[in-house]
């Protein structure tokens, strides 16, 4: 087995034994009885997954479609992420060849924005040195300065788009200095043409990118499986999205969220199991999971390219920002929010100095025409499971924090994933038994 593909293999396995601890974890704390649990699970059972409302979206990317356009696709359809074809096998109507995982707009949009970092180097080189940069001498710009964790591979990509770039005129034109923070500033409104209308980012495809990544692995269900096997890739395995498709048909036929679910929790008002549960506070069901300390946030004088960054590295979608040594709840950071660094020109090209408060200040007076931020959505300690619920159903957000105190101090995080947990649990071999195949080999893909 090669280096990259030993240690490859550590972090899948790690990743797996994080899912089965905090399943583990959420199972020993949530404290309901057996038999209620032993009947949630037996009438998730017996839904099945063809009956779930159908979920807007339905788009699919070609694995060659270059990056730029990936963009504007999912930005024009107004969607997250969309899963990616393997043009290869196409006309295949096996999901295993026919998909090669789920591409995320937001992880696009940040490595665009790390590759415009490794540009900011190459440029504050001379001309000469950064024109006869090519991908395969990116180990000369010193990566690793730069924090950037993608490969170095896709990192040469970046090196030579600016190198084109400087030799072609770009940045003497533009009297770039030899400072890296100079060169990096006057990316700014030039940021399109610079990074993706150069070669080779031009022609760069979704499939160089895809596994680099490593974003979400097409892990579907069929159409006759349950809504107890949906819910469990969820919240145990840590899926935001399950793919829902028919044996023999090569089209998914649905795309069930963690939002969806949650929403489809919520419109369960009324029956006896739900309002039970509904009604015992988050801490008699042992939520918030994690302490305080466990919950990663950011202050709102850190940078916001260090806060997507956070998000990225710790695999979540959003970050409380925090205050003081009492780390008071001062606003919310969604990795959604990173579309407005290239909705406005001016934000971008000041990107590597924004902090969190002055992004969300923009964010707040940007107007209607680019989307409303959302603020920090916070419950109690002893708010209600219910209420916790009607909060990120009504409000479609992903997580609400926990405040404590006077002061909104930050006590803990409840996200969707959380709040399926608390319904379900696994039986033994479940997945092996039930789907078909083992769900730590499929996420080996």
């Amino acid at each position: 087995m090669a280096g990259s593909e030993a240690v490859e293999d550590k972090e899948i396995k790690s990743a797996v034994s994080s899912c089965e601890a905090y399943f583990e974890k959420v199972q020993s704390r949530k404290n309901l009885p057996k038999s209620l649990q032993e009947t949630l699970n037996s009438a998730f059972a017996g839904i099945p997954v063809s009956s779930f409302p159908q979920v807007p979206g339905g788009r699919e990317i070609p694995a060659e479609t270059p990056v730029s356009e990936a963009v504007k696709i999912l930005s024009d359809s107004k969607i997250l992420s969309a899963p990616v074809i393997n043009t290869d096998h196409e006309s295949s109507l096996d999901w295993r060849e026919r998909y090669l995982g789920i591409i995320d707009y937001s992880s696009i949009i940040l490595w665009v924005l790390e590759s415009a970092e490794l540009a900011a180097i190459a440029l504050s080189a001379t001309s000469a040195t950064a024109a006869g940069v090519g991908a395969g001498a990116v180990g000369a710009l010193g990566v690793a300065a730069l924090g950037v964790t993608g490969p170095v591979a896709v990192a040469g990509l970046a090196a030579a788009a600016v190198g084109a770039a400087v030799a072609g005129g770009v940045a003497a034109d533009r009297g770039i200095g030899k400072d890296a923070p100079t060169a990096a500033d006057n990316l700014g409104k030039d940021f399109y043409q610079v990074i993706l209308q150069e070669e080779p980012f031009k022609s760069t495809t979704v499939r160089t990118i895809l596994k680099s990544f490593r974003w979400a692995p097409f892990l579907p269900v069929s159409t006759e499986s349950s809504m107890l096997s949906v819910m469990l890739l969820l919240s145990k395995y840590r899926l935001r999205n399950v793919p829902v498709i028919k044996s023999g048909e090569p089209d998914i036929k649905n795309y069930i969220t963690q939002s969806a679910v949650v929403h489809g929790l919520e419109g369960c008002k009324g029956r006896d199991w739900f309002d039970h549960i509904s009604a015992l506070s988050i801490s008699d069901l042992g939520l918030p999971f994690m302490s305080p300390n466990e919950v990663i946030s950011i202050e709102s004088e850190e940078l916001i390219l260090e806060a997507f960054k956070r998000m990225r590295d710790n695999n979540i979608g959003g970050l409380p920002v925090i205050e003081g040594p009492n780390k008071k709840i001062v606003g919310n950071i969604s990795m959604r929010d990173i579309r407005y660094l290239l909705l406005q020109p001016e934000v971008f090209s000041n990107f590597r100095q924004l902090t969190v408060k002055s992004f969300a200040t923009k964010i707040a007076t940007a107007g209607e025409e680019y989307g409303l931020a959302i603020p920090a959505i916070t419950c109690r300690p002893d708010s209600t499971l219910g209420s916790v619920i009607n909060s990120l159903a009504s409000r479609s957000v992903h997580r609400v924090y926990v405040a404590a105190g006077d002061e909104n101090e930050l006590y803990g995080v409840i996200t969707l994933r959380d709040v399926i947990s608390c319904f379900v649990s696994e039986p033994p071999n479940y997945f092996e038994n039930c789907l078909g195949f083992s769900v730590k080999e499929m996420l080996n893909r």
